[in-house]
Order: C-alpha cells, then structure tokens, then sequence
C-alpha cells in the first residue's frame, strides 16, 4: 500500500471515547489505515507510554501512526509522522530536527495550504469541512472551501471536521486522499463495524 493510499482512513484518537489503546486496535481491525494520538492535559509519560502502545498496533497492522503536535513523543515512540497546526512547531523546524519523519500540516485556506507545501510537509490536514463538537475552535470552510484547496495544489489531502458517513460521499467527490475522523467511528456503539463501513465508502472512491 502507497503512502497515499495509507491516508485513506484517518482515525484520530479522543480520551473522551475511552482508552486510547482500545479505540485504536478496534478502528485497525475495521480498516483504519493511519492513526494520530492526540492527547491534551496528560502527563509526558503517560503519552510516551501509550505513543508505544500504538506503535505497536499500528506496526501489527500495516498502518501508519502519528503523533499531534509533540514532536518529542514522535521521535521517541518511532512514529512514523508528526502532525502540526499554524500554531504550533513549523514544519521547516520539524523537518530540521526529524528529516525522516512525516510531516502533516494543518491548513484552512489556500496560503496555509501553500505554507505547508513550501516549508515541505508531506500531506495536508485540511478542514474543517463542518462544524464540529470535536474541536470547538475550528474554523469552517465546507465542501466548497475543501474542493478549492484541493485543486490548488499537488499535495495529498486528507480532510477533516465534522466527517461521518452519511456526508463523507460529498467529501470524497473533492479529489482528496483521505478522511481523517474521529466522533463517527469513536462514538459509536460498535468501532470496529463503523470503521469497516467507513471504510467500504471510501474504497469507492479511492
């Protein structure tokens, strides 16, 4: 499987859903095939430790794994990527520090999108594409606001905010290489089963 076709299902974990550990070995058994560890308000431990964790799953699944924002839990858990927003490490220093890692960078428009292109991040998280209860300070750009970027540049996208089945079709149709999603699989009363059915949408696509 290319890289590309790695970022078909971006499953993003949420301590909200219950253990980072369980979300993501259910979302690999369904299909995921890239998982980012996103964790706030915890210790550097207890994220170093569970970045392990999930190393070691993604590993036993062919999946990709990478780390939001802590570029340090990245290096030290081997993940294979780092993901960063406009406010957090920029890329160009990432990719100083860490050159074989991959590097996702947030984008909301296009000149963020070119941002990230020009200071070399391997993909673009772009989003978000609805309004969404996961990120409340997200800002919104729609179907329209996604299709733009993406045919304004030459980088893989992998879409995010406020993604779940019954409007992922919408978003496939945006020549993108990915959904990134957290809410529609994690909070659903059967992972794994979500995450197959998600699954089987995008394959129709990519």
């Amino acid at each position: 499987m290319s890289f590309s076709d790695k970022l078909k299902l971006y499953v993003i974990t949420d301590s909200r859903f219950g253990s980072e550990v369980d979300q993501v070995k259910q979302a690999l058994e369904g299909g995921a095939t890239s998982i980012q560890l996103r964790l706030k308000n915890v210790s550097t431990r207890y994220f170093l430790d569970t970045a392990k964790s999930l190393r070691k799953l993604t590993t036993d699944y062919d999946a990709l794994f990478f780390v939001n924002d802590r570029l340090d839990i990245a290096i030290a858990s081997n993940a294979d990527g780092v993901h960063v927003g406009m406010d957090d490490m920029p890329v160009e220093h990432v990719k100083e520090i860490a050159p074989n890692l991959i590097v996702g960078s947030s984008a909301y428009n296009i000149a963020e999108a070119n941002y990230g292109i020009n200071a070399g991040a391997d993909y673009l998280g772009v989003g978000a594409v609805y309004s969404t209860n996961t990120k409340l300070d997200a800002r919104y750009l729609g179907v329209d606001g996604l299709r733009n970027i993406s045919k304004s540049v030459n980088l893989p996208i992998v879409a995010i905010g406020g993604i779940s089945h019954q409007n992922c079709e919408d978003v496939l149709n945006c020549d993108i290489q990915g959904l990134a999603v957290i809410s529609a699989i994690l909070n659903s009363e059967d992972i794994v089963n979500s995450s197959k059915e998600m699954r089987n949408i995008i394959d129709k696509y990519i």
